[in-house]
């Protein structure tokens, strides 16, 4: 019999315990696994995986023209600025000429200048209204991307409880979604 150092007799000791705490069996573990995952896999799981992903596609074809619609506002609203900034100069340029003494030119181009006031305000008007237009697409897309995103969560939620009512009310907040969407679009 063969003397071993302490040492040398505590390491193996350690050794051996570290490997049989490691060599737990999973093979139970891994046919469990599989078959919740085969429970899991019905139909109700593939329908709500495909209702999930086309709620994803939509919202981000809403997400995209919100944006869209809110790039034009913006465009829309910096061109009426410039519009009405155009009107006061020309305003500003009419007073001035107003001011001057009378004379045939004179008069002839303050009514010139009246008549390009009123064209300026009108492209305005117009480009203030085309602002608002987009800008109300913009906000119901916006909404329509939003109800869509919590459709999403909602469903997630139902694959992950398998709890059917709740995919239904996801199914529910994403036909309101493409309420919003088509109402965006006309």
């Amino acid at each position: 019999m063969q003397i071993y150092p302490r040492r040398i007799v505590i390491l193996y000791c350690v050794k051996n315990a570290v490997m049989e705490e490691i060599e737990v069996p999973t093979e139970h573990l891994h046919e469990e696994i599989q078959e919740k995952a085969a429970e899991s896999s019905g139909k109700s799981s593939l329908y709500i995986a495909i209702s999930t992903a086309l709620m994803a596609v939509i919202a981000a074809v809403a997400g995209m023209m919100a944006g869209h619609h809110s790039n034009e506002a913006l465009i829309e609203q910096i061109k009426a600025s410039d519009q009405w900034a155009f009107y006061q100069a020309k305003s500003i340029k009419a007073e001035i000429r107003a001011l001057k003494p009378e004379g045939a030119e004179n008069t002839k181009s303050i009514a010139t200048t009246k008549s390009e006031e009123e064209n300026i305000r009108r492209e305005a008007e117009e480009d203030e209204a085309s602002s608002k237009a987009h800008l109300q697409h913009h906000i119901l897309l916006a909404r329509s991307v939003t109800l869509f995103q919590v459709a999403i969560a909602i469903s997630a939620i139902a694959i992950l409880t398998r709890k059917r009512f709740l995919w239904l009310t996801g199914i529910v907040i994403a036909f309101v979604g493409v309420w919003f969407f088509v109402a965006g679009l006309i």
